[in-house]
């Protein structure tokens, strides 16, 4: 894979939850588009797996351990992309668990708080521990990574559709708050995509997710399919979009 078109150069960029899935592909994306890309995950075995896999495309790769969840862990990303790189362009959060499969109503207090935790306040507040760097790049942005479940509840997966919703109120809120400040603030809609992380959808045939169906392209996404739409809002060509949605669905209806 390469890309010709360098117009991410000189940006930096963090990219969360991005030794593999959908994260290692925005990561890599942004990276073949010219920019230096920050990875990280809760493992270092990963970490150093994903960072060698970038070295080898030609990208200027680091990477960290960071579990955004904790606070010193998001305070460090931060502080360890400034040190290595003089400076932040793009915060791409992509971070998110899910605990909880089956009925809305079965979910636990403490499944909900970890959900509530990581999907939710962690991406605000590491969008805050960014804010002053961005500030200065005079051309940041940030992309959260929402779903299509933030817009259309999926079955088996209700707490974790409500908080994709509220990342996208996020996104929406605090594009307003940061368009002062030259900061552009997006979000992506993944549909079904095909990953470690939604397997429970992809590869359980008891479930009724069967893509010729429900999918109007007849298949599911894959995860480079997500990151070129991440690397348009981050670019020049996107300069006037703020508070957007992009969804990456195949075809899904999400909203009117």
């Amino acid at each position: 894979m390469s890309s010709s078109a360098k117009f991410l150069a000189d940006r930096v960029a963090i990219v969360t939850a991005s030794t593999k899935g959908i994260g290692f592909a925005i990561a890599q994306r942004l990276g073949l588009d010219g920019a230096s890309v920050v990875v990280s995950s809760r493992q270092q075995k990963h970490v150093q797996e994903a960072v060698s896999a970038l070295r080898l495309d030609g990208i200027n790769a680091d990477g960290l351990v960071c579990h955004v969840g904790n606070n010193s862990d998001r305070k460090k990303l931060i502080d360890y992309t400034i040190e290595r790189y003089g400076k932040l362009d793009i915060l791409v959060s992509n971070a998110a668990v899910n605990p909880h499969y089956g009925q809305l109503l079965t979910v636990t207090d403490a499944q909900w708080d970890k959900l509530l935790s990581i999907n939710v306040k962690s991406a605000f507040l590491l969008a805050k521990e960014a804010l002053p760097h961005l500030e200065k790049s005079k051309n940041g942005n940030i992309v959260f990574v929402s779903s299509i479940a933030g817009y259309s509840p999926i079955e088996g997966i209700g707490a974790y559709s409500i908080m994709k919703t509220a990342l996208i109120g996020i996104n929406k809120a605090l594009s307003q708050a940061l368009a002062e400040k030259n900061i552009r603030v997006n979000c992506i809609a993944p549909g079904i995509i095909r990953t470690d992380f939604s397997r429970m959808l992809t590869d359980n045939p008891d479930n009724k997710y069967d893509s010729e169906k429900i999918v109007p392209v007849g298949r599911y996404g894959e995860a480079d399919e997500c990151a070129g739409a991440v690397s348009f809002l981050v670019s020049d060509s996107a300069s006037y979009m703020t508070g957007e949605t992009i969804g990456v669905n195949g075809g899904m209806h999400a909203r009117i």
